[in-house]
């Protein structure tokens, strides 16, 4: 992904639905290494995994810093029952990170908090405009396309089904 702007108006290329994935932690006591270190590590683990199996569903992700003591990570998916299956098999990197957090929040007392939100969103139901700027967030996963294309406002772009 190249950090270099790309001119013009862009928009996302997604097509069809999109799952977005929001996970983060938040070190409650900065002393307590022993409660956040393994959070921390751990994840980089689960995105080398999934950044190298193109079938496991991840389009693309973005870390970011929601503070001085918040990582907040998202991750766009092209199916929530993608995301599932990866969090719940036991051969790859999230059950066994799992588990270990979970003995690690039991004994840590609250020093390290955790937090995750999915959102599954119908095509039609999202539409993003990315202006001189590199591709980002969902343009990111996806790749980008001329706004034109799906239409030159929000509106047009966003093909929401009113109820009848």
């Amino acid at each position: 992904m190249s950090d270099k702007p790309i001119p013009g108006r862009r928009t996302a290329a997604a097509d069809g639905d999109v799952t977005v994935f929001h996970i983060g932690m938040r070190i409650n006591r900065l002393r307590a290494v022993r409660s956040w270190w393994p959070v921390f590590t751990a994840m980089p683990r689960m995105l080398k995994e999934l950044s190298g199996d193109k079938g496991s569903g991840m389009l693309g992700f973005r870390i970011l810093l929601g503070g001085p003591r918040v990582l907040y990570l998202v991750q766009y998916w092209d199916s929530h029952e993608k995301l599932i299956a990866y969090a719940a098999d036991p051969g790859k990197e999230h059950r066994p990170a799992w588990a270990a957090f979970n003995r690690r929040v039991r004994e840590g007392k609250g020093h390290v908090g955790f937090w995750h939100e999915t959102y599954v969103v119908p095509a039609g139901s999202y539409e993003s405009v990315y202006l001189n700027m590199p591709e980002f967030g969902l343009g990111a996963a996806t790749g980008t396309e001329p706004v034109g294309k799906r239409g030159e406002r929000a509106a047009d772009r966003l093909k929401l089904n009113p109820a009848a």
